[in-house]
C-alpha cells in the first residue's frame, strides 16, 4: 500500500501537496495540517464486515416486497427527542449531535439508552471512564441494569463489537476521539474524523443497526471537522442553550427522516433533563406584565406554536451613532421594524438606543412576532404598558402593513390554552375562523391601529 504526505485544512478538509499559511479554500490561517495518505484504504473498508453481510443488498429490491416492519421506527422514550427526530429512531440511520461543551449531550444520550434497554444499547466512550459512566448514571438516578458500554477508541474494533454483540443501538461519544489505526494521522484529524464516520455509515446501513455519534463544536458553533462529516450522517441535531439558563432546546438542522423545523425543549437539573410539555408556560412564568417594554407574541417552531415574550428598552442615546441590540431576533430584521416606526408613525428613534431581548435564551426566525417586536419598543418609547391579556401576532411589511401568517389556528389555540383574552392578529387570517370570537380576536391591517389597541389607555408617567 502506497502512502503519500499532503497537508489537510482542520477546518473545511481542504488538501494540498505543499504546506501553505493560509487555506486556499476557507481562507483560514495556520490550519494546514501535514497527514499521511495511504492509497486504498475506502477500497479495503468493506474488510470490515463479513462477505455475506458486505454484499447482501448488492442487488436491486422492489420497494414493495420491503416489508412494513423494516421502516418502523425505534422510539426512544423521551417525547420531546422523538419529535425532533420525526416520531423516533430509524433503523440503520446514523445520527450526529452537536452542541457547546457541558451542554447535555452525554446526558441526553445516557438517559436515552435508559429508556432503550429493550432495545440492547451500547454507550461506547473516547473519554471517559466506564468507572466515570457509572458514576453520572448513578448521579442521574439512570437504572443501568440494560444498559452495556465500552471505553474503545478504535473504529475497526467498535464495528466489530457493533456486529457481533447484536446491538440494537450505539452511541459513540465522541466521533472526534476515534481513529482508524491504518491512517498515520492522531484522532481528531480531517482524514481520521472522515474515514471513521464513513466506516460507521457502512456498518450502520449493512447491519441495520442505528448509531448516535456525539460531536464537539469549535467556536463559533459549528461540528469540529470536515463539512463532510455533515453530509454523510442522516441526520444533524444541534443542541442549544445559554449556560445561564437551565433550558436546553434540540433542534434538526439536517434530517432525512423528519422535518428540520421542529424543536424539543428541556430544563437541565441534578437530575438530568427534564421534558418540558408545555414550554409557552415556562417561558412566560417570569414576565411582569405592567412594565412597559414587554409584549407577547406565538411563534411557530416547527408544528408546535410557542408563546414568549418580547423584551424592549428605549432610551436616549449619549453617542453620535445610536445603538441597536438584538438578542434572539435577526438585527436586519430589527433594522426593518425601526425604519417602519419612523417612516410610517413618526416615532422618533433617530437619537435613541434600541435594544430588543427574547426573554428566555430562545432565538426566533419567525416573521409572525415583528407586531409584537414593534409594539414592545413603542410601549417603552413612550413608557406605556401593554395589555397584560393580549397577544400580538403578524408580520409588518414596508409600507407600515399588517400581513397574513401561516398555522394562525395553532397560535391562536395556544393563546386560549393560557389564558390570554385578547388576541391582535392580520385582518386577512381572520377568514380561517368561520365563527371567529370577536370578542377575543381583533383584527388589523395596518400597524397603527394593531398598536393602539395593544397599548393601555392612559398618560405616560415620567
Amino acid at each position: 500500500m502506497k502512502s503519500k504526505t499532503i497537508y489537510a485544512c482542520q477546518h473545511c478538509g481542504f488538501t494540498a501537496p505543499r504546506w501553505t499559511g493560509k487555506c486556499p479554500s476557507c481562507g483560514e490561517w495556520n490550519t494546514m495540517i501535514q497527514e499521511v495518505q495511504h492509497t486504498g484504504t475506502m477500497r479495503a473498508s468493506h474488510r470490515l464486515l463479513p462477505h455475506n453481510q458486505a454484499t447482501q443488498r448488492s442487488s436491486p429490491v422492489a420497494l414493495s416486497d420491503i416489508e412494513h416492519n423494516d421502516i418502523e421506527r425505534i422510539h426512544t422514550g423521551i417525547a420531546e427527542l422523538d419529535r425532533v427526530l420525526g416520531g423516533g429512531i430509524m433503523r440503520g440511520a446514523i445520527t450526529l449531535v452537536g452542541g457547546d461543551p457541558g451542554i447535555g449531550k452525554s446526558t441526553l444520550m445516557l438517559q436515552m439508552c435508559a429508556h432503550l434497554s429493550s432495545h440492547a444499547p451500547l454507550y461506547i466512550t473516547g473519554e471517559e471512564s466506564l468507572q466515570q459512566i457509572k458514576s453520572r448514571a448513578h448521579r442521574l438516578n439512570i437504572d443501568s441494569s440494560g444498559l452495556r458500554a465500552l471505553a474503545e477508541t478504535n473504529v475497526e474494533t467498535i464495528i466489530d463489537v457493533i456486529r457481533t454483540s447484536s446491538i440494537g443501538v450505539a452511541i459513540i461519544d465522541s466521533i472526534q476521539t476515534l481513529f482508524r489505526s491504518t491512517i498515520d494521522s492522531v484522532p481528531g484529524s480531517v482524514v481520521q474524523i472522515r474515514e471513521c464516520a464513513a466506516l460507521l455509515m457502512n456498518a450502520a446501513k449493512t447491519l441495520n443497526t442505528p448509531i448516535f455519534l456525539i460531536g464537539h463544536v469549535t467556536k463559533d458553533g459549528t461540528i469540529a471537522g470536515p463539512k463532510v462529516l455533515e453530509h454523510i450522517v442522516d441526520t444533524v441535531l444541534q443542541f442549544e442553550g445559554e449556560q445561564i439558563y437551565s433550558y436546553r432546546i434540540i433542534r434538526a438542522t439536517k434530517n432525512r427522516y423528519g422535518s428540520t423545523n421542529e424543536i424539543g425543549v428541556f430544563d437541565m437539573s441534578e437530575r438530568g433533563l427534564r421534558e418540558v410539555s408545555n414550554p409557552s408556560e415556562v417561558f412566560l412564568s417570569q414576565r411582569h406584565a405592567d412594565e412597559p417594554g414587554t409584549a407577547v407574541v406565538a411563534a411557530m417552531e416547527g408544528s408546535r406554536p410557542l408563546l414568549v415574550e418580547v423584551q424592549a428598552l428605549v432610551t436616549p442615546t449619549s453617542y453620535n451613532v445610536p445603538q441597536r441590540s438584538a438578542t434572539g431576533l435577526d438585527y436586519r430584521r430589527l433594522q426593518m421594524i425601526l425604519a417602519v416606526l419612523e417612516k410610517r408613525l413618526g416615532v422618533a428613534l433617530g437619537k435613541h438606543d434600541v435594544f430588543v431581548n427574547i426573554a428566555g435564551g430562545l432565538r426566533l426566525d419567525d416573521p409572525a412576532i415583528d407586531l409584537g417586536v414593534a409594539a414592545a419598543i413603542v410601549s417603552s418609547f413612550r413608557d406605556i404598558p401593554i395589555h397584560a391579556d393580549t397577544v400580538l401576532i403578524g408580520e409588518i411589511g414596508l409600507t407600515g402593513e399588517v400581513r397574513a401568517v401561516s398555522s394562525i389556528e395553532q397560535r391562536v389555540n395556544e393563546a386560549h390554552k393560557l389564558g390570554f383574552t385578547t388576541i391582535l392578529l392580520p385582518e386577512a387570517n381572520m377568514k380561517r375562523f368561520a365563527t371567529p370570537p370577536l370578542r377575543t380576536l381583533r383584527p388589523a391591517n395596518r400597524i397603527l391601529p394593531a398598536l393602539l389597541s395593544a397599548l393601555r389607555e392612559s398618560t405616560p408617567t415620567a
